[in-house]
């Protein structure tokens, strides 16, 4: 049985527990059109046609979290892409705080990835849809977590949070995790109230606090090709800072790799 934790409850979240559905994503912007008011976590046991960033498809086997949350009108839609690094953190917590595992072995890789002695444990997709028109604004954020298993034959490690905490479940990710959210995403909204000029500076301080590779080289695949350079830090929009001969370049949205774990095809 998956259940919010009481801190989600008293925040005024809300939980659709299902059993199988094709995408949580699908389901929760689905709601958004019916009319939901948000703060809903809709989770699912399996997902049939889960998918990640750019319409790939998500490996969902039973006994990983799969599990996505509907907010309404969260922010001003030009603040929405920092819901991803709120989310980001709140995932950290919620698995440090399960696992016992330290920041030392568990990182954010930029833009929406949780690693785990730097193979991947988990990946986010926001997405956000104007409901109606000029109506109100869906935000989605969906989240997968490899509680159980990790998938093979990826270009990136994985790993399953039970090689460094065996018995762990998906209820105990999604109690930790519906906690951390609620605490975190209140924190945001009241920094941004309080920090007009910057109010994305206290969440990427914390982010780049837990940021893999800040300082080191890294590869960013674009649209339009390969970049390398030092990954230098965050923007006040979010956007990566990238560091090359040629001057500081900021990227809006890519997949970033680090060399030395660079692989065409990852070994189980």
């Amino acid at each position: 049985m998956v259940n919010l934790s009481p801190e989600a409850e008293a925040a005024g979240y809300r939980l659709i527990a299902l059993e199988a559905t094709e995408s949580t994503n699908d389901d929760a912007l689905r709601a958004a059109r019916s009319g939901d008011p948000g703060q809903l976590w809709i989770v699912a046991g399996e997902q049939h046609a889960g998918r990640g960033r750019h319409g790939r498809q998500w490996s969902s086997p039973p006994g990983n979290l799969y599990t996505s949350l509907l907010l309404i009108d969260p922010c001003e839609p030009q603040h929405a892409p920092q819901l991803g690094f709120v989310a980001g953190l709140a995932l950290h917590e919620a698995i440090e705080a399960v696992t016992g595992v330290g920041a030392l072995r568990l990182s954010l890789k930029w833009p929406n990835d949780l690693l785990l002695d730097r193979a991947k444990v988990s990946g986010l997709l926001l997405e956000g849809h104007r409901l109606q028109g000029n109506g109100p604004l869906a935000i989605i954020i969906g989240m997968g977590v490899n509680v159980a298993f990790a998938p093979t034959g990826t270009p990136y490690p994985a790993k399953a949070l039970q090689s460094v905490r065996p018995g762990l479940t998906r209820q105990h990710v999604f109690r930790a995790l519906s906690a951390s959210f609620a605490q975190t995403f209140s924190a945001w909204r009241n920094a941004a109230r309080m920090n007009a000029a910057d109010p994305f500076g206290p969440i990427r301080r914390l982010w780049l606090e837990r940021a893999a590779g800040l300082g080191q080289e890294v590869t960013l695949r674009l649209p339009s090709g390969e970049r390398r350079g030092i990954f230098e830090g965050l923007d006040r929009f979010g956007r990566l800072q990238l560091k090359s001969v040629s001057g500081v370049e900021l990227i809006d949205a890519g997949d970033l790799y680090f060399p030395h774990l660079l692989h065409d095809i990852a070994k189980p």
